[in-house]
């Protein structure tokens, strides 16, 4: 599944027509939140008088089906409206409600990963991004692959041309699955998600491995001693986007306690902070897409590591530009790309000291402050840049986690303790460790993003 994205030029017909499907979604979703709500409320008041569960109110099913036969069943008298948009604009707000549902259960169970997910909350007109998702009906590119045709808003203008996705429609390599039409920055966007068939392909490098250690200093260091600079765009944006602040705020603004609207002046000058922002995000997109790529396509084997960035956000002095970097999204995208470039991604244990760790000769410091840039082993005398020693640390651990001939090895992971300083590693034989991986091994070729577990 790959999702191919484009800006659209729309006239001011159709983005009425557009807004009006954004709104049906958002109309949809609030009434089956509000069905919801009332039900599980009635149900807690009647079984707080204790009658038995067989004699509560009836529930509610929480699945896309269910809410889609109460919706069907009240729609005429909710939205008299209903026939003048596509029935896939009230789909989209019933699927996000669903979805919404099933993450909240699933959080309060315990059977879903990550942060305790809240109750799904009703969406207002004003701060709820329009968006729209078509699965079924005429979905297609023109052949001129400047316009796309969709259900009930018939053919769109693209900004730039769709030959990317035109010439593997024409093949027969791909097949569109839906289409969402959203608003981002100001800016009308087309996506599809599409079906592809990949063609198998091998790295530039396939017997290389690289590690990657991310940085704000430099964005990305690599075990082959090359620096990738970071941009960071916001910072470089910052200026501007103060002065655009200080301009809005002597504007006329919203005032819910009175419900006061905003003025004209208001409203053009936060689409003006709007836009700023989507032009930092779309340059930090762009050299992020560039980087990974560039590393899918290189090496045969990427090592990086498992960084706990909620947690470094944490940190009110390098929050904003640990946020600019887009450390998450680096890996995130070599997870895919590594697999259709024919490589693999192996993601080093959270806990695993990269840069308090010697790369010549192992040992292992039992501190090494933030301030302290240079790598000097007390040991072997090695003195090298920290970033440096980090990556070509992560490097080794290729050779540990699937050494040649004999199978994976544990790495070092996060039940290890720390060495005191001076100390040296442990020289073992490749391979006589014990196995400490998840999941199985993927052929060449495969999406391959394992994690060095704990060693036993």
């Amino acid at each position: 599944m790959q999702a191919y994205r484009f800006a659209l030029d729309l006239t001011a017909g159709q983005e009425c027509d557009v807004l009006a499907h954004a709104g049906a979604a958002r109309v949809a979703h609030n009434w089956a939140l509000a069905k919801v709500k009332a039900i599980m409320d009635q149900r807690a008041a009647e079984r707080s008088y204790g009658l038995p569960d067989e004699l509560l109110t009836p529930s509610l099913s929480w699945s896309l089906a269910g809410l889609r036969k109460a919706w069907n069943a009240a729609k005429p008298d909710v939205a008299p409206w209903w026939a003048e948009v596509s029935k896939e604009a009230f789909n989209t707000g019933l699927d996000a409600l669903a979805r919404g549902l099933k993450n909240w259960a699933d959080s309060r169970k315990g059977t879903r990963a990550g942060r305790p997910v809240g109750f799904p909350r009703f969406k207002s007109r004003r701060r709820t991004t329009p968006s729209v998702r078509f699965t079924t009906g005429a979905i297609r590119v023109e052949p001129d692959r400047m316009h796309v045709v969709l259900p009930r808003l018939g053919r769109l203008k693209l900004h730039e041309s769709a030959r990317k996705l035109a010439r593997r429609l024409d093949n027969g390599t791909a097949r569109i699955m839906s289409a969402t039409v959203r608003r981002d920055g100001g800016r009308w966007h087309v996506s599809f998600t599409v079906e592809v068939e990949r063609a198998e392909r091998v790295p530039a490098r396939p017997d290389t491995v690289v590690g990657v250690d991310v940085g704000i200093k430099h964005l990305a260091v690599l075990s082959t001693a090359e620096l990738v600079d970071n941009p960071r765009h916001l910072v470089a944006a910052q200026q501007r986007m103060r002065a655009l602040g200080r301009a809005l705020s002597r504007k006329i603004g919203p005032d819910r306690r009175t419900g006061r609207r905003a003025s004209k002046r208001w409203q053009r000058a936060a689409a003006r902070i709007g836009r700023a922002h989507a032009r930092v995000a779309n340059l930090r997109r762009d050299g992020l897409h560039k980087l990974t790529t560039r590393l899918a396509t290189t090496y045969g084997t990427v090592v990086v590591e498992d960084l706990n960035v909620t947690g470094m956000l944490a940190n009110r002095r390098l929050a904003r530009h640990i946020a600019d970097a887009g450390f998450a999204e680096i890996r995130r995208q070599l997870a895919y790309k590594t697999g259709w470039n024919g490589g693999r991604l192996l993601t080093a244990d959270r806990w695993y000291p990269s840069s308090k760790t010697c790369s010549g000769c192992g040992a292992v410091k039992t501190k090494l402050a933030l301030h302290e840039r240079q790598f000097v082993c007390e040991v072997c005398g090695l003195v090298l840049d920290r970033d440096r020693n980090a990556a070509l640390n992560l490097a080794a651990l290729a050779a540990e986690f699937d050494t040649a001939g004999s199978g994976p090895a544990a790495a070092r992971g996060a039940d290890r303790k720390t060495r005191v300083r001076g100390q040296v590693a442990e020289k073992r034989e490749p391979g006589t460790t014990p196995v400490g991986q998840t999941g199985t091994v993927l052929p060449q070729g495969r999406t391959i993003d394992r994690v060095l577990t704990k060693a036993h």
